[in-house]
């Protein structure tokens, strides 16, 4: 898992409540085994008109948010079916963080399983954040993981939580198998001690 650490980036604002997993990566595309390749379809219905051209009125199809990695929303961001597929179509898309007033649960966990950073910020904040990418031709944002802040350089600065070991992992780019591999030594030194059974 890539590491979070700082990262300056393109918002995309998405002025949608409730977005649903459904809607992020549609049904007909989770027959891939892996998780890659998954960004093409990210949005899938909203992207393309029925003929399979660009929806030019779709947030991440606007040329101002081409080369977005910083996505905001509004609330209840991810709610729906559970599937992790919808983490990873963002994260493949290029996506780094999504900035919404809350997440739905499972979700919000999924990010943190994929190097993608969910921020909780006030309805308030946010409609800032809405506000000052329509008045900006291209509106960005640096996120700091070690500081806990999201600012653009132009007087906007707001702090989030994240729960302390949740941000250990994010920083040092452990998921679930790096988290046990740095065990390696103590699991071989018992594997060792134990033969298996003929």
């Amino acid at each position: 898992m890539k590491p979070f650490t700082k990262h300056t980036g393109v918002v995309a604002a998405m002025d949608r409540a409730n977005v649903d997993t459904d809607q992020i990566i549609p049904k007909q595309f989770l027959k891939r085994i892996e998780r890659s390749g998954f960004g093409q379809y990210l949005f899938f219905d909203w992207r393309f008109n029925e003929d399979g051209s660009p929806n030019t009125s779709f947030e991440l199809n606007l040329p101002r948010n081409k080369t977005a990695s910083i996505l905001v929303a509004r609330r209840n961001f991810g709610s729906g079916s559970s599937r992790e597929h919808a983490v990873w179509a963002i994260d493949d898309y290029g996506i780094r963080c999504v900035i919404a007033p809350s997440f739905a649960d499972i979700f919000y966990n999924n990010c943190f399983k994929n190097g993608l950073l969910p921020i909780q910020l006030s309805e308030e904040q946010v409609e800032e954040l809405f506000r000052r990418h329509a008045a900006t031709e291209q509106y960005s944002l640096t996120v700091d993981l070690e500081s806990c802040t999201v600012r653009d350089g132009s007087g906007f600065e707001a702090t989030f939580q994240i729960e302390a070991f949740r941000r250990h992992c994010m920083l040092n780019g452990l998921d679930d198998i790096s988290l046990t591999l740095e065990h390696e030594s103590k699991i071989s030194a018992y594997e060792a001690s134990h033969p298996a059974l003929a």
